[in-house]
């Protein structure tokens, strides 16, 4: 059994299947006002928000399996305010701007809308391209989006006295099986290693945004999953050689962190901000896609991915951690645990690229990541790499060596992109002609964004551990 807190009411669950989403347990307990529209979060209409410390993060409920929510509190759109008493403000602005039409999407929006009205960070012209973010994992038909906006602008950042303040309590280890079928959270890892001694083939899951869709797309049955997600390995370090992420460490936490700005491009197109609270990027990294936002970045960071099992830790460097479609360089007993990024160089070119038909939530055709060095105008290193050209995220190696020693010119470029020695497939996303054309432009883009603008060095900043609850804060 466990239990977890349901629009103030805590509620204890047994016999339920862990392969159950949060979605379905609310729409079979009466709780319709949450709807299915997808069903693999890209609509919104599924829209929940659960505590975090003491904010609130709206999430796409048919993503999680409910044994997730555990410890958690869970607010659904029934639970902002009773009948016969006043309208939650994000419900009344919505009333107030005509937001709703057909009404099927309009509790997703009106919990989006209720997240932002508790928010720090969405006062000021500055902020205003976070307000398009808060909304974009919402869908209308109805195509009502501009008063759906001007009620988002009505309360966004208002901090509304509506009863919902507060602090959640910590995640906590959980043991739970409902006939065959396990979920385990472990809290430490010494916990962790006899789990997966113990159950060789375990799924390991965390926020389940890729996992979700086995479920509710291909009707899915984990005989045992074990979750990552209470495990001490999800915070932001500062080190001399540079950044530690922990592999647990949510989207949208990193993104408020903005360790490196390349890293944080990538990341505003990455995801609706829905799938980005429950998003990690070790979890992007271990799905292995070749088409993932996060690895063209990373690889051309430099980074390592740091393995760790009950024998101890290994780093491999994330150009060897994909092996082929689909398959990683993780032994059994092993989970990714941290991901390593060191220090840009001075005078070093970065930039990040993600070419897709919508421009906000959808899969790339092509996604690319440059680092260039430079030295007195000549190349002294290059790394290259992309998503959607091979089977696996590759860099492109040729090119690389093509540019690596001669003046950072048009005519070195084009030689450069002519060596690009990919062979991508076609499918509906683009065919393998658009994509290699793609793949260059992009390559032309970098240059002309750099060629007479040299991107700056990065502030320094204190070495230490980036707590992300709020405003972020630097520990020395």
């Amino acid at each position: 059994m466990f239990s977890l807190t349901l629009n103030g009411t805590r509620r204890h669950i047994r016999d339920v299947s862990p392969n159950t989403t949060l979605l379905d347990w609310l729409r079979e307990r009466g709780h319709v006002g949450t709807k299915e529209g997808c069903a693999e979060g890209d609509c919104g209409a599924c829209t929940v928000a659960i505590r975090e410390g003491e904010s609130w993060k709206a999430i796409n409920s048919c993503l999680v399996p409910l044994p997730a929510m555990a410890d958690r509190e869970v607010l659904s759109v029934e639970g902002l305010s009773e009948p016969g008493k006043p309208l939650h403000p994000a419900q009344q602005a919505m009333v107030e701007t005509l937001g709703s039409q057909c009404g099927y999407c309009t509790p997703g929006f009106v919990m989006s809308i209720f997240e932002a009205g508790h928010r720090p960070d969405l006062k000021g012209p500055e902020n205003a391209w976070k307000l398009d973010d808060q909304l974009c994992g919402n869908l209308c038909r109805c195509t009502g989006y501009r008063p759906i906006r001007q009620a988002l602008e009505q309360v966004a950042g208002t901090h509304p006295a509506d009863g919902f303040q507060g602090q959640s309590p910590p995640i906590e280890a959980l043991s739970y099986q409902a006939g065959e079928e396990r979920f385990f959270r472990p809290a430490t890892l010494e916990a962790l290693w006899p789990l997966l001694e113990h159950h060789p083939k375990a799924t390991l899951v965390c926020g389940a945004t890729d996992l979700g869709l086995d479920i509710t797309q291909k009707g899915v049955r984990f005989p045992t999953l074990i979750s990552l997600e209470a495990l001490p390995i999800g915070g932001l370090e500062r080190r001399e050689t540079g950044w530690r992420i922990g592999a647990t460490m949510s989207l949208a936490d990193l993104e408020s962190a903005a360790p490196l700005p390349i890293l944080t491009r990538m990341l505003r197109y990455f995801a609706s901000r829905q799938i980005k609270h429950r998003a990690t990027l070790g979890g992007n990294l271990c799905t292995a896609s070749p088409i993932g936002d996060s690895a063209p970045v990373l690889m051309a960071l430099g980074a390592s991915v740091v393995l760790a099992s009950k024998a101890g830790e290994r780093s491999v460097l994330l150009d060897d951690f994909f092996l082929d479609y689909r398959k990683i360089d993780l032994r059994p007993g092993e989970i990714l645990a941290y991901i390593d990024i060191p220090h840009p160089k001075p005078n070093t070119l970065r930039g990040a690229y993600k070419v897709s038909k919508r421009r906000e939530m959808d899969i790339s055709a092509v996604s690319a990541a440059f680092v260039v060095e430079l030295s007195a105008g000549i190349v002294s290193s290059a790394r290259l790499a992309y998503g959607g050209m091979a089977a696996t995220t590759k860099r492109a190696s040729a090119t690389e060596a093509m540019l690596i020693g001669k003046p950072w010119n048009d005519e070195n470029l084009e030689l450069a992109i002519a060596a690009l020695d990919f062979t991508p497939m076609s499918d509906h996303r683009g065919s393998a002609w658009y994509r290699t054309q793609v793949a260059g432009n992009l390559l032309r883009g970098f240059y002309a964004e750099t060629r007479d603008t040299p991107v700056p060095e990065l502030q320094e900043g204190h070495i230490g551990t980036v707590q992300v609850s709020g405003p972020v804060e630097t520990q020395p």
